[in-house]
């Protein structure tokens, strides 16, 4: 431009006063506009204008035409020798991309080179291959030296595809193509000829495996079982992708749309200000989802295989929703005298059948008052029994060490240990 006696302004101070590259983008494209309602200005950009936010919005506004360029992109594939079908992103813009490989990123400065080496390492591992690409000059190197590096004006960065065995970092697609190989023909002997039926258990164990792992607060056991529980949801997809029934993106987009329309104090016009709105909401939305049009469906709709304690309480609480008795201590009270007078009934009477049916409803009472005190039943038994578990122990250990058989103590022992083994639990 200099050469050609053109007249030019850069825009060094739009640059200098945006704290980001949002509000950089915003500014240009403002100074474009008044500039340009004065009269014709020109806004040069390097590389395509496909490749520059700020001509993206003038032209998608209709208040420029545009005349394109070398692609930056293009350039820097070429320098790396990748050819065909490729993603390119801006490196200001990656963090908010799906990012594929193999991946062109350019605009890389020495404001945003660190960044953007923790975003690519976390998602294709710090040691993948790239090609760093400065003012013409390519060099290969791990990823995570690219912030060490020299960086010129033009700078690019390239990742070539990666062999699924030789990559450290697997996405979502990869757990879907790895199931897939181990279902092909020529894939895993055991795994090719399993049913939904045949790995139906499999779904309850990882899922209480991860339960396991939460109640322990070990995070590194929480991320193994995590993707077990993963795994088997998309096996059974898999598997249904080869009947045709449905595919892994349908199952997505079910709970994506679920996600949204269930969220409506989110993404509508609801509102909700605390947990409880919240789940109200969510309730509401689910019955509408499911076509249940009373309460009744949506008692009958908790599912038969839930453990009887946490499947009694979810039925309790949607009976209560429906105008059912509310969980309070008085009710509580008055039925509980109730049930436990028809069990004493039941028990003179011999009747075995009879005995379990008035036992079943005196332990639904015990869960309307757990209801009652804002309790979860099943979290308060399961810690009950490990407690129990754990003063067992104890008990059985001082017995045995004082050279005592656990049958053949006094009350007064039995006693004396059992205080011995709480105290010891509480320490």
């Amino acid at each position: 431009m200099i050469d050609q006696n053109i007249r030019y302004e850069t825009l060094d101070l739009l640059y200098e006063s945006s704290r980001t590259y949002d509000t950089l983008v915003k500014k240009i494209v403002e100074e474009i506009k008044r500039r340009g309602r004065k009269k014709e200005v020109c806004y040069v950009v390097d590389g395509s204008v496909t490749e520059d936010a700020a001509a993206g919005i003038l032209l998608r506004s209709n208040f420029a035409r545009s005349v394109d360029g070398r692609s930056k992109a293009g350039a820097f594939a070429a320098l790396a020798g990748l050819c065909g079908d490729y993603t390119a992103v801006s490196a200001f813009s990656a963090a908010e991309q799906k990012l594929q490989l193999p991946l062109v990123v350019y605009d890389v400065t020495e404001d945003n080179v660190g960044d953007l080496k923790l975003l690519l390492a976390e998602k294709f591992g710090d040691e993948a291959e790239s090609v760093l690409i400065t003012d013409g000059v390519a060099r290969e190197m791990p990823l995570y030296e690219t912030d060490r590096a020299e960086l010129g004006f033009l700078t690019g960065l390239v990742l070539k595809n990666q062999d699924l065995l030789s990559k450290k970092r697997f996405d979502f697609e990869d757990v879907v193509a790895i199931l897939k190989r181990l279902r092909a023909p020529d894939g895993c002997p055991w795994d090719k000829v399993q049913t939904h039926e045949s790995i139906r258990i499999n779904a309850i164990e990882e899922a209480y495996e991860l339960v396991d792992a939460i109640d322990r607060k070990d995070p590194d056991r929480m991320c193994e079982e995590a993707g077990d529980v993963l795994m088997q949801s998309l096996f059974h997809a898999v598997m249904e992708e080869e009947k045709g029934n449905f595919t892994v993106t349908d199952v997505l987009s079910g709970l994506c749309t679920k996600l949204i329309t269930r969220h409506t104090h989110v993404f509508g016009t609801d509102k909700a200000a605390s947990a409880d709105g919240a789940l109200s909401v969510w309730e509401k939305n689910k019955m509408t989802e499911k076509h249940q049009a009373t309460y009744s469906d949506a008692v009958n709709d908790v599912p038969q295989c839930f453990p009887a304690l946490l499947r009694a309480q979810k039925i309790a609480k949607r009976m209560e929703k429906g105008g059912w008795d509310k969980a309070t201590l008085e009710n509580f009270e008055k039925k509980f005298r109730e049930e436990y007078c028809e069990l004493m009934e039941a028990l003179n009477g011999g009747d075995k059948a009879h005995i379990e049916e008035e036992l079943g409803d005196v332990l639904f009472c015990t869960v309307e008052l757990g209801r009652a005190v804002g309790g979860d039943c099943e979290l308060a038994l399961l810690e009950t029994v490990k407690k129990a578990a754990a003063r067992y122990t104890a008990y059985e250990s001082f017995v045995l060490a004082d050279g005592k058989d656990v049958h053949n103590l006094t009350d007064e022992e039995k006693d004396a240990y059992y205080k011995r083994a709480k105290d010891a639990a509480r320490a």
